[in-house]
């Protein structure tokens, strides 16, 4: 997005600006759907001689989504749910005849043998959904079972090409899921420095909130990372780029570590506010610091190959702060406060991890 336009979209309302910037962000994955669905259609149409293929297309937008991850197995999902409905629907019909419970035979049989094959939701959706078209629209033993298990194909595998030929960029969503999720963690970290110094248990318990509501950013940055890895494997264009996804799906076990123990170190400030119990000012002075440390790692996510700051730069951020943190902060303290400093240290190994540094290294810097 240019700097134009980004100024532009900030001057929004915040709802329309939500509204807006998702949209910005499904571009990309639009046009793959557009494009794989009239293709589809066409190759279907054109190719075989298929009369009305509707769901070829189908199958392609399916097989695509607005989603990057599991396009294969998507797709792999949606022509086994095809076949094994059209072909339990076409036996039992051509045997037990039309009717309503002849459907209900025909859907249960056909959603049993697709769960035991396989655990994925869309197969056992396909399996029963052309079971009853076999049974309520196509003539037992006809051509236009198979004709739609072909389109099923068809619009599978065009997806999948155009989701290769017209890539979204592997690496974008990755960075921008990381990094927004590194600039909630910045943010909350100060809320949480500030609260403490205040003894306002309000301030403490928004930045616990905070890091509450992150699971679902959690979720999507998981999500992309995989599909971005995705995108590099099936895509020319950016087989290049496979060991830097590699590198940034890397990251995703310490980011959700460093949430889950920033949200401990939160709700043992709170009790410790609500009890009227104050913090080492130097205790806090850390926090302070892991909120600059969290902004440092934000901006290397973002950051472009060559730009600053690096991993290295911010490993070099983190092991100051790291130097720090040392166990004789609480050798005479409370066990509150101990266990505070304890879950500080475990959250600065996660945050070297994200800098690029080994579980053991990142201990070592601890130590």
């Amino acid at each position: 997005m240019t700097e134009w336009l980004r100024v532009r979209l900030n001057a929004l309302p915040t709802p329309l600006h939500r509204r807006v910037r998702r949209l910005w962000l499904s571009i990309v994955p639009i046009i793959q759907c557009s494009l794989a669905a009239g293709v589809a259609w066409w190759v279907a149409v054109v190719v075989f001689g298929h009369p009305q293929p509707f769901f070829a297309p189908i199958a392609a937008v399916i097989s695509l989504g607005l989603s990057l991850g599991k396009r294969w197995r998507r797709s792999a999902e949606l022509v086994s749910g095809v076949v094994i409905g059209i072909l339990v629907g076409d036996l039992l019909i051509s045997v037990i005849g039309s009717g309503t419970w002849q459907i209900i035979v025909v859907v249960a049989l056909a959603m049993t043998i697709a769960v035991f094959i396989d655990d994925g939701p869309l197969i056992p959706m396909q399996a029963a959904s052309s079971a009853v078209l076999v049974a309520t629209l196509l003539p037992p033993g006809g051509v236009g079972g198979f004709h739609r298990a072909i389109d099923a194909l068809i619009g599978g595998l065009i997806g999948i090409l155009i989701g290769a030929l017209v890539p979204v960029n592997p690496a974008h969503r990755a960075r921008r899921d990381a990094a927004g999720l590194l600039a909630t963690m910045r943010d909350a970290s100060r809320r949480l420095a500030s609260g403490l110094r205040e003894m306002d248990e309000a301030e403490v318990f928004a930045a616990l909130a905070s890091a509450r509501g992150t699971q679902e950013a959690i979720n999507t940055m998981r999500s992309d990372m995989r599909g971005g890895k995705e995108v590099s494997a099936i895509s020319p264009l950016y087989w290049t780029s496979r060991e830097r996804l590699q590198r940034i799906s890397a990251t995703a076990d310490p980011i959700d570590n460093a949430v889950r123990n920033f949200r401990i170190i939160a709700r043992r400030a709170l009790g410790m506010t609500q009890r009227g119990e104050a913090l080492d000012p130097a205790i806090i002075d850390i926090l302070d610091d892991i909120g600059e440390a969290f902004e440092v790692l934000r901006a290397m996510m973002i950051a472009k190959p060559g730009e600053e700051p690096d991993q290295a730069d911010a490993a070099r951020v983190l092991r100051s702060v790291a130097r720090k943190a040392k166990p004789e902060l609480v050798a005479h303290s409370s066990l509150s406060e101990t266990a505070v400093m304890a879950e500080l240290r475990s959250l600065l190994i996660d945050m070297l991890m994200i800098s690029g540094l080994r579980r053991s290294s990142a201990a070592a810097t601890l130590r």
